[in-house]
């Protein structure tokens, strides 16, 4: 599942976490204890318990959503779709001939020298994230693989050589229980 912007949370996941809050609110106005609140909304003890304390000290508005958790990007949109061309062209087309896997660090050494904005390893793995990748080991390919005459050699020549299956095989037609000593 790729997380969204602002923490993993949609705003339709905010909003349906703000709507509950508020008819917490409701509850607790209607003299409701905290832990009766925790099991009706099936949340924690101590989210119930936040709750009333936060509504007894900045009242029913205070339990609003706050939007989006999260430091907010340092590359705007029109710059994330650039890298996501530039990631996509791959690490030779950025001279990585002799090794062709990104790495946190040469994705931030082309965001400095594309954007001229510098990113740790940390903030570089959040923001690949949040763009949808992943980390992964890559697999090894040959730069001279050719993928048609793969498709083509495993359509003609491949079942030639495996051969045709047998319709009979030896089996077994005792039971499996376990002898007798």
């Amino acid at each position: 599942m790729r997380y969204a912007e602002g923490g993993g949370l949609t705003a339709a996941e905010r909003a349906r976490r703000e709507r509950l809050r508020f008819e917490a609110t409701e509850l607790f106005a209607q003299g409701v204890p905290a832990p009766e609140v925790a099991r009706r909304f099936r949340v924690s003890r101590m989210s119930a318990n936040r709750w009333y304390r936060t509504r007894q000290d900045g009242g029913p508005e205070a339990l609003a959503s706050k939007g989006p958790g999260g430091e907010k990007c340092r590359l705007d949109a029109r710059r994330l779709q650039r890298l996501r061309a530039e990631l996509e062209r791959g690490p030779a087309a950025h001279g990585y001939l002799e090794d062709q896997r990104w790495t946190l660090a040469r994705i931030a050494d082309l965001i400095a020298a594309l954007f001229h904005v510098r990113y740790t390893l940390r903030e570089m793995s959040y923001l690949l994230h949040r763009l949808g990748w992943s980390p992964q080991i890559p697999v090894q390919r040959a730069v001279e693989r050719s993928e048609g005459v793969i498709t083509s050699w495993v359509a003609e020549e491949w079942p030639a050589i495996k051969g045709r299956r047998s319709t009979w095989a030896p089996g077994c037609t005792g039971k499996t229980s376990a002898g007798r000593t």
